[in-house]
Formats: C-alpha cells, sequence, structure tokens
C-alpha cells in the first residue's frame, strides 16, 4: 500500500473564514463523521472520503463520541486513518469531538457533569490517537446541571491541554449567551456553536444568530441538507438504500410528505436556473450568511463529497432568487 500524500494544491481553491472573532480559521465546507464512518461501514470506503476531503483543502473533520455505529467506532475508525494517513499533516488539521449524549451506562456517561465530559474527552482521545483535539464541544443542553458546572468542566479541559478551544451544539440562544458570559468570565471564549440548521430548519434564525455574531462566536450547521431531503434523492420516490428507507434514523418516511416534496421540486428547479444541484444551493444558501463559519457536511461517497463541495462555485444570490426561496418555503 502507497503511503498518501496529500495534494500539493489542496489549498488553492477553498475558501477559508474567521470563526467568530477568534484567530481560527475554518474551510467553508466541514465534514463530519456522525454517519457512514462506523464499524457497520467500509473502512477503506471512508478512508477514501477523508483522503478526498483533505485534498480539496477541507482542514476540519468533526466527530463526537457516540458516532458510529457503534458509539465510539467512528473515532477509532478516524484514528486508524490519522496513524496510516494523517500524522505528517497533524498541524494542518482541525479536529474536534463532542460530549453530552449517552455513551456507558450508570449515573456518569451521559448530559453535562464535569466527571462525564473529562472522562469523555480522554477516552476519545484513546480511540483517536492523538493528545488534543481542537475544539471540544458539549454537544447538549443539561436541564439538571449547573451550567456553571459544565462550562467550568469546559475551561478545565483547556488548562488541561486536552483541547484548544471550546464549543457547545443545540444550545438555544438564552442558554447560549449565559454559557458565553461564564465562558469568557473564566477566560476561555465560546469558540463556535454547532446547531441544526437548514432552509426547512430555521431555529436558529428566532435570536441564535443574533447573540453568536454580538458575542462573536462561531456557527457551523450541521444537516445543511434536512438529512438527505434538500437534494434529488427524493424527488420521484425514496430509494431502498436510502436513510428514509431504514426503519432506524432521524429520517422517517412519513417525513417526506407531498407537501414537503412540491417545496423540493420548486426548489429543485430554482437550483438549477442556478447552475447548481439542490443540494448545493442548499449549501450555498446557508454560507450567505457571514455569520456561518462553515457548514458541515455528511457524505456516504467521494462523489457526493465532490458535488457538495461544488456549492463553493456559486456562493452569490440574488434579491429575486432570495425572494423565490422564501415564497417556496412558506
Amino acid at each position: 500500500m502507497e503511503p498518501y500524500l496529500a495534494d500539493s494544491k489542496r489549498y488553492d481553491t477553498m475558501p477559508y473564514r474567521r470563526c467568530g472573532k477568534s484567530g481560527l480559521m475554518l474551510p467553508a465546507i466541514s465534514l463530519g463523521l456522525w454517519h457512514n464512518f462506523g464499524y457497520v461501514d467500509l473502512f477503506e470506503e471512508g478512508k477514501k472520503i477523508l483522503h478526498a476531503a483533505f485534498d480539496k483543502g477541507v482542514t476540519h473533520f468533526d466527530l463526537a463520541n457516540n458516532y458510529g455505529p457503534p458509539p465510539g467506532s467512528a473515532e477509532e475508525n478516524f484514528g486508524k486513518v490519522m496513524k496510516q494517513s494523517f500524522l505528517p499533516y497533524r498541524d494542518e488539521m482541525i479536529i474536534s469531538s463532542k460530549a453530552g449524549w449517552g455513551m456507558w451506562p450508570g449515573p456518569y456517561g451521559d448530559w453535562g457533569s464535569k466527571k462525564y465530559l473529562v472522562a469523555s474527552l480522554d477516552q476519545s482521545l484513546k480511540r483517536m490517537g492523538l493528545e488534543y483535539v481542537d475544539i471540544f464541544y458539549h454537544h447538549r443542553p443539561d436541564p439538571k446541571t449547573p451550567l456553571e458546572e459544565t462550562m467550568t468542566a469546559l475551561d478545565l479541559i483547556v488548562r488541561q491541554g486536552k483541547a484548544l478551544y471550546v464549543g457547545i451544539s443545540s444550545y438555544n440562544h438564552h442558554d447560549t449567551l449565559k454559557a458565553s458570559k461564564i465562558l469568557k468570565s473564566l477566560g476561555t471564549p465560546c469558540l463556535i456553536h454547532q446547531p441544526r440548521y437548514s432552509m426547512m430548519d430555521r431555529w436558529v434564525e428566532d435570536g441564535l444568530m443574533d447573540v453568536l455574531g454580538d458575542e462573536g462566536i462561531g456557527c457551523i450547521p450541521f444537516s445543511p441538507l434536512e438529512q438527505g431531503i434538500l437534494t434529488d434523492k427524493y424527488l420521484k420516490s425514496i430509494p431502498k438504500n436510502s436513510r428514509a428507507a431504514k426503519s432506524t434514523g432521524f429520517l422517517q418516511k412519513d417525513t417526506i410528505t407531498d407537501k414537503v416534496l412540491t417545496k423540493v421540486k420548486k426548489l429543485n428547479q430554482l437550483a438549477g436556473n442556478r447552475g447548481q444541484s439542490l443540494a448545493q444551493m442548499a449549501i450555498s444558501w446557508l454560507l450567505k450568511d457571514e455569520r456561518v463559519t462553515s457548514v458541515l457536511v455528511g457524505v456516504s461517497s467521494t462523489k457526493q463529497l465532490i458535488d457538495n463541495l461544488g456549492a463553493l462555485q456559486n456562493l452569490h444570490f440574488t434579491n429575486d432568487e432570495l425572494e423565490k426561496i422564501e415564497t417556496i418555503l412558506k
């Protein structure tokens, strides 16, 4: 097996955006390993995707303790690719992980206690064979643990040298503002927020994006394609091997209603008029907001990855296009 050698032109076409008011730049498109990189998936296929991403200037790889399935396996597989291919390029990469969902039995394997967050990151570092991650997130709000404890844990992790920056995911605007104030007082500002955000899921526009802009926090939306709905995959029917065809998972058949399909077909036509696929337009639509640092995509093939990266060829929207999109979505 020939050793991996990164493309010498990998930084020629990828735009990089400043993350909030920090010194960190992220690629406009980042790769998430939520699906397709666990033990149930083909390791070599996942490795090909990771290589292709880095060769195109995707320097940010986003993981979490529970990504797989089974939980932990995405980090272990990524650790293998790090060892086999990426170690010479570690300082060119932003690697993130998270904790906040159930990971092991008992009272210390879930939510937001200092006990859980510190232990989880230690396990993640071992799985990936890393000394530190660049970004460590609290994965979701914990209604029972004091916010001060969770944020103090993030601050501790940075002081221990286990993470360079910290972030939060799925916090509403009220809790985001509180978390930001606490972290600033500790001297470890919140770098970034990872919310679910797409053309069809716009809860972040009800206050959160304004908080992120005011506080100088970056934004990296996940599920920008609404689990595949904002692609051409479901325009005619539900393919047998698609996410919606599976009995488990976040996207179910009953989500893809006639009303949704009508919107998707109109959006697809508008994307075609822009010279884009629907997926590309959905990604470009998020990147039109300068408060969005990067868009987190999940892909199952190199072909999908390259198509998503094609969004960067047309990031401009006319007022007429934006009005048409709003009319369709209403």
